[in-house]
C-alpha cells in the first residue's frame, strides 16, 4: 500500500469553492528504461485518479508515461453538504489504493 497525503479544509461554508490537493507516494516506472543488464524495466504507473464527493464523481484524470514520480494532484469542488470524498488510485500491475476524508460542511 502506497503512503497517501490529502489535505482539504476542515469544514467549510455552503456553496464555498474548496482546494482538494493529493499527493502519492509511488515510484513510477515509464517501461523505457533499462536495467544494468540492458534488460528494459517494466512500466508500473499510476494510469487513473478519481474522487467522489458522496457517490457523485468531482474530477478524475487518466494519467500516461510522462506522469511524475510520487504524483500530486490538486483540483476544486464546491462545498454542498456535509460528506465524504472517496480517492481512488490505479494503476499497472494491478495498483489500487483508496482513501475517504469527510468534508464538514457548516
Amino acid at each position: 500500500m502506497a503512503r497517501v497525503l490529502i489535505t482539504l479544509p476542515r469544514s467549510a461554508r455552503l456553496g464555498e469553492v474548496v482546494e482538494i490537493r493529493t499527493l502519492l507516494s509511488h515510484p513510477m516506472e515509464s517501461g523505457q528504461r533499462t536495467d544494468a543488464e540492458g534488460r528494459l524495466i517494466p512500466r508500473d504507473i499510476v494510469r487513473q485518479f478519481s474522487c467522489r464527493y458522496d457517490g457523485e464523481l468531482v474530477f478524475s484524470a487518466r494519467l500516461d508515461t510522462p506522469i511524475a514520480v510520487n504524483p500530486y494532484i490538486a483540483f476544486f469542488t464546491v462545498a454542498q453538504a456535509t460528506g465524504t470524498l472517496v480517492f481512488a488510485w490505479e494503476g499497472d500491475n494491478g495498483f489500487r489504493q483508496t482513501e475517504s476524508r469527510t468534508l464538514t460542511v457548516a
